[in-house]
C-alpha cells in the first residue's frame, strides 16, 4: 500500500516551493503578525492615555510649590503675607522663620521651610537686591527703609516704588537709614536726615 506524503516525498524532503527556516520556525503568518501589531498599538495607547492624564493633573493642581502648603496672601497694610494653615491669619513675610510662632500652630517656623533660609523660603517670600549677594523679605521692599543696604529695595531701576506718600519728606538724598524720603515725624528734631538739610529748615513737619 502507497504513503502519500502531501509536503514531501518518502525521503521526508521537502516539497519544491517550501523552504525551511534557521531553527525550524515557520514565516510569520498574516494572523500573527495582526496579533502583534494590535498589541503594539494597545502598548502605545495607554502610554499616551497615562501621559494625558498626567498632563491633564497637573494642569488642574498646578505645579507642586517650592514648600508644601506655603501660600500667600496680602496683609491690611498691603504687603505680601503667609497664609497660615488656618487660612486665615496672614502674617507679614518677614515675620516668616525669625525664631517666633506667629502662626497658630507655628507652620511659620517649621523645619523643612526654614531650614536653609533663603533657599529654602517659597519664591513669594524673599526679594533680591542689587547686590545678588542679598536679600530681602518681599514685604520690606518699596517700605521707605533703605533694607538692602544700597537704596536698591526702595530706588529704580531696581523697583518701582510709588512716591513719597503722606507723612513722608522728599529729600534729594537722605543720610542713614532711608533712600529718597523721610518720615515726617522726624523733621525739625535736631538730627540731619536729608543730605540738604530740608528736613530741619524746610519741612513743616508732622501733618
Amino acid at each position: 500500500m502507497n504513503k502519500i506524503f502531501p509536503q514531501g516525498d518518502a525521503n521526508g524532503n521537502a516539497a519544491a516551493g517550501s523552504k525551511a527556516l534557521p531553527g525550524g520556525e515557520a514565516n510569520c503568518s498574516p494572523c500573527c503578525c495582526s496579533r502583534r501589531g494590535a498589541c503594539l498599538s494597545a502598548f502605545l495607547m495607554l502610554l499616551l492615555t497615562t501621559l494625558a492624564a498626567l498632563i491633564a493633573l497637573v494642569a488642574i493642581l498646578g505645579p507642586p510649590p517650592r514648600t508644601p502648603g506655603a501660600q500667600a496672601c496680602v496683609t491690611q497694610t498691603n504687603r505680601t503675607g503667609f497664609l497660615c494653615d488656618d487660612r486665615s491669619s496672614c502674617i507679614p513675610a518677614s515675620r516668616v522663620c525669625d525664631g517666633v510662632r506667629t502662626c497658630a500652630r507655628g507652620e511659620d517656623e517649621e523645619q523643612a521651610l526654614c531650614r536653609a533660609v533663603p533657599q529654602s523660603l517659597p519664591g513669594f517670600l524673599v526679594a533680591h537686591c542689587g547686590d545678588p549677594a542679598s536679600w530681602i523679605y518681599s514685604d520690606q521692599m518699596c517700605d521707605g527703609i533703605n533694607n538692602c543696604g544700597d537704596c536698591s529695595d526702595e530706588l529704580s531701576p531696581g523697583t518701582t516704588c510709588p512716591p513719597c506718600g503722606p507723612g513722608w519728606w522728599r529729600c534729594p538724598s537722605t543720610v542713614f537709614r532711608y533712600c529718597s524720603c523721610i518720615p515726617r515725624s522726624l523733621c525739625r528734631d535736631r538730627v540731619q536726615h536729608c543730605s540738604d538739610w530740608s528736613d530741619e529748615y524746610s519741612c513743616p513737619g508732622p501733618d
